[in-house]
């Protein structure tokens, strides 16, 4: 990657009851000034052989960037090793209908502790996901919003290193709500990008996916995205972080105003 993208996760909003299927999507967020899309295979995966090649085609042609988000369904730590297999089945489903659309990135959550123990949970995990095959599809863990869910930024940190198919995906907010509203300054931000560059190598940063949205939250961590101007997730400061490192790579906003809050986050990094 030669420069940060900006997208959205899903099909967006648009105005005066537009109505999008991925083509159309894909044309206007390019049209207002976006890169990028995150496929939603949170519950099936939609990119089938009759629309695939116009996926593909639309694309191309825009220059666009995407990812897609795997299913909700997975637990590479589940009690049953039965659940562990399809658990491996939905992952390599959904990257292989990405890689259809010549798409870049998986993202998706490991798993689940149960009652495991913390560092059993990691092995049971990292010895899963080292069967994944690698077909030059990026998986990507995601940090989780609750700390009683596996996916602290440190055990991604270290599968990452464990494991050569798999690559960060940053939630800045379920950070933010995992620690109870941790992110304040721009420091707090640094602090993750120096992490990341001293576990990964300053190629990581130059290769991040991110989400970010506003969030709503309890001392349990995560419970709803806002939109950053309703949140106290400091986007501005986060911006600045990212600017200063001079990252690189691929935002994908979950606000629940999507393009409008993406192109608030990208208004403001270009002001810089």
């Amino acid at each position: 990657m030669n420069k940060l993208l900006f997208g959205i996760s899903g099909l967006p909003i648009g105005k005066d009851n537009m109505k999008f299927n991925y083509k159309l999507g894909i044309e206007y967020l390019k049209l207002i000034g976006l890169d990028a899309m995150e496929l939603p295979f949170v519950r099936s995966v939609n990119i089938t052989e009759k629309n695939c090649k116009e996926v593909l085609d639309t694309k191309l042609h825009n220059n666009f960037y995407l990812s897609a988000h795997g299913s909700y369904f997975i637990n590479l730590n589940a009690d049953e090793e039965e659940k562990q297999q399809k658990s491996l089945e939905r992952i390599i489903k959904g990257a292989e209908a990405l890689k259809k659309v010549k798409g870049r990135s998986l993202i998706f959550h490991p798993g689940f502790y149960l009652k495991d123990s913390k560092e059993e949970t990691f092995e049971t995990i990292k010895n899963n996901l080292l069967e994944l095959p690698n077909f030059g599809i990026d998986y990507r863990l995601e940090t989780t919003g609750k700390g009683t869910q596996f996916g602290s930024l440190e055990e991604n940190v270290r599968l990452c290193m464990e494991v050569p198919t798999c690559k960060l995906c940053i939630d800045f907010s379920h950070i933010h709500a995992r620690y109870n509203g941790s992110l304040k300054t721009y420091d707090d931000f640094a602090r993750i990008l120096d992490y990341v560059a001293c576990n990964l190598g300053d190629s990581a940063l130059e290769d991040m996916h991110i989400h970010l949205s506003g969030i709503n939250y309890t001392a349990k961590g995560e419970r709803n995205h806002l939109p950053f101007e309703e949140s106290d997730f400091n986007y501005k400061a986060c911006m600045e972080s990212f600017m200063k490192f001079n990252i690189k790579g691929c935002i994908i906003c979950e606000s629940p105003i999507l393009e409008n809050d993406a192109l608030l986050l990208k208004k403001y990094y270009e002001s810089l």
